[in-house]
């Protein structure tokens, strides 16, 4: 599910499960794992890339909603897992966002050092609300520090999804190359980082960056608890249903 690539130093995570790049429980887990084995492999910094038109579409729903109650909360337990990493590492990461990056596809990106998108007709945003999941205080907290608060409450209450460039102007994303410029253009801007006077750039990069490592060193059970409770709400799952029926009939 995901193919590792090596650049030199840096490092490229490829999601790699057709036909979109959706999360299931077991793509979440082996990319935590992999972001977190990069640094004691003597990895500088990492690439998180896609499939050319996609990124990531977010949650697998229709996978998803066969699952209990049991493993529906393990489910957002090793998503929060996957964030904290992210927002941890004490490497930089850059997202390579190589197409459509809806939900979870944004989310990914939220907690990088940096994120460089395909220039194209794709859609990138939290679009959660729409099919009838509360969005996580955890990521609009990170939707906040990315975007500002105005922006990110019009965003993520309207779930909003909007073109590349539209992303670009609101701060969403940090650069637009075309589709075949992506990883070579995050490998660049990886590259440039690493060549700086190595003590200098982490230090400060961790100082720059305490307050989205902060947002995990809160407790979290109570608010873990909540999102995996709000999967079960009515309306959520009449929502989610309806999902998997327009996507059955595509």
């Amino acid at each position: 599910m995901i193919h590792t690539i090596n650049h030199g130093p840096i490092r490229e995570l490829r999601l790699n499960r057709p036909p979109v790049n959706a999360l299931t429980g077991d793509l979440i887990v082996a990319l935590r794992q992999a972001a977190e084995s990069a640094p004691k492999d003597g990895v500088r910094a990492l690439v998180l890339s896609g499939t050319p038109g996609r990124f990531c579409a977010g949650l697998d729903v229709p996978l998803l909603m066969g699952l209990d109650r049991k493993a529906i909360t393990t489910l957002w337990r090793e998503l929060y897992a996957l964030m904290k990493v992210l927002a941890c590492s004490p490497i930089p990461i850059v997202a390579a966002i190589i197409g459509h990056a809806p939900a979870g596809g944004t989310v990914l990106p939220l907690f990088c050092d940096w994120r460089i998108m395909a220039d194209g007709e794709f859609k990138i945003g939290l679009s959660e609300v729409q099919v009838g999941i509360p969005l996580p205080a955890v990521i609009l907290a990170a939707l906040r520090r990315q975007v500002g608060p105005r922006q990110a409450e019009r965003l993520s209450t309207a779930g909003l999804l909007m073109s590349p460039a539209q992303a670009l102007e609101i701060g969403l994303v940090d650069e637009l190359v075309p589709t075949e410029h992506v990883v070579e253009r995050s490998i660049e801007w990886c590259k440039t980082l690493l060549a700086l006077p190595a003590e200098a750039m982490t230090a400060t990069r961790h100082e720059a960056r305490a307050d989205l490592i902060a947002i995990f060193r809160r407790d979290l059970d109570g608010e873990l608890k909540k999102v995996a409770a709000s999967w079960w709400h009515p309306e959520t799952q009449a929502t989610l249903r309806a999902v998997v029926e327009r996507l059955k009939k595509r």
